[in-house]
């Protein structure tokens, strides 16, 4: 079923992808009472979202691509003013947390495990859409909500790196078969930063400049992150300092575990002499679950995402399972089933079988591209 462009422009339309905002008001409950209110903010991202999703089912509609950028607004509204919002959130909890409030340090460390849950679950969400656009001004605002995450090379790692590479032993972020998340984790903090800077040297060097130039974009992520440590250590003190990177790394384990759900196990073909087939639907898991997409802005349609990577959320497409792996669950479930490996193992591993077997039955001999035979990216 498709969606007619004048629907797509109407507000009540657009309403549910704003969703997100629903995380402002239980963070602040969650800050005011303590307590075990503290996890308010998780327990709602993952356990209502998968519980809502349960009950919400799947929505396969999908939107004429057609639909001009003017149709749009309402949609592109919601990420306009989110960097706003998570600005004002974190610093203000920072202020609440080492200044009025009376909450203990475990306290603290839950609430700001909330914080990160809303910089890194919405926050990073946002800024992926963002990045992509050719809008000068909303490139800016995607850097901003990174660099709040203080990990703002993603933007140069996700769209030099991982759109090229995705599928292959030169993207860090596609996670292999068999490997799990705790393996995944840290083996992409290392590759990624790397990856991102290589990426934007070689960039340079194509131009003839060095990699110390300014229009390197490493300056502009640098100097953010720094001035928002600046302005966390202004405003709490070491204290808040600490809050406000305890928030980062959570929003960044999100962000990587979102990518370990995305293309689990997932390769594409190797045509010799470097060279890899081109990047098709079935390269990435699609999940079509109604709540979730409405909350992560229809980031669980990664297969059209990464076929039409210039296409704005809400104009992605569906892709039915004679097109795409689907998941499960949404994101929410199986984000939370990725933390326990043999069960994630139990639950992915027949159906990464299952998709060799559909897309590539001519392949008998997956060894060279299972995990321990995938060499690591080239270092800088």
């Amino acid at each position: 079923m498709s969606i007619a462009a004048t629907d797509i422009g109407k507000l009540s339309h657009a309403l549910p992808f704003w969703l997100s905002l629903s995380l402002v008001p239980v963070l602040l409950l969650a800050a005011v009472l303590g307590g075990w209110w503290v996890l308010a903010v998780p327990l709602y991202g993952w356990g209502v979202m998968a519980a809502a999703d349960a009950l919400a089912g799947r929505n396969t509609e999908n939107p004429d691509p057609a639909t001009p950028e003017a149709a749009l607004v309402w949609y592109r509204l919601v990420t306009l003013i989110w960097p706003f919002v998570q600005f004002a959130a974190i610093f203000g909890m920072i202020w609440w947390a080492t200044g009025p409030a009376m909450l203990t340090g475990w306290e603290k460390l839950g609430l700001f495990f909330g914080v990160g849950v809303l910089s890194g679950a919405v926050g990073i969400n946002y800024a992926h859409e963002l990045m992509h656009q050719k809008n000068r001004g909303e490139r800016w605002l995607g850097d901003l909500l990174m660099a709040m995450a203080l990990y703002g090379h993603f933007r140069s790692e996700h769209l030099l790196v991982h759109h090229s590479w995705v599928g292959t032993p030169r993207d860090p972020v596609t996670a292999r078969y068999n490997e799990g998340f705790h393996r995944f984790f840290p083996r992409v903090l290392r590759q990624c930063l790397r990856s991102a800077f290589r990426a934007e040297r070689l960039q340079l060097a194509r131009r003839g400049l060095p990699w110390w130039h300014r229009s390197n974009p490493f300056w502009r992520y640098w100097a953010l992150q720094g001035g928002f440590l600046a302005l966390a250590y202004a405003i709490g003190g070491w204290q808040g300092l600490a809050l406000f990177a305890w928030q980062a790394l959570v929003a960044v384990w999100q962000l990587e575990l979102v990518n370990y759900v995305e293309h689990y196990g997932l390769t594409r073909r190797h045509l010799g002499e470097g060279k890899y087939e081109p990047v098709r639907p079935h390269h990435s898991w699609n999940a079509a679950q109604t709540v979730s997409n409405w909350f992560l802005i229809n980031l669980q349609r990664h297969s059209d995402h990464h076929f039409k990577p210039d296409r704005r959320f809400p104009l992605l497409q569906n892709h039915d399972e004679d097109a795409a792996p689907q998941l499960p669950q949404g994101y929410p479930a199986m984000t939370v089933l990725a933390m326990i490996p043999p069960l994630w193992r139990q639950r992915m591993n027949p159906r990464v079988r299952a998709w060799r077997r559909k897309y590539y039955p001519d392949i008998e001999d997956w060894q060279p591209y299972n995990e321990a035979s995938l060499p690591l990216p080239p270092r800088v």
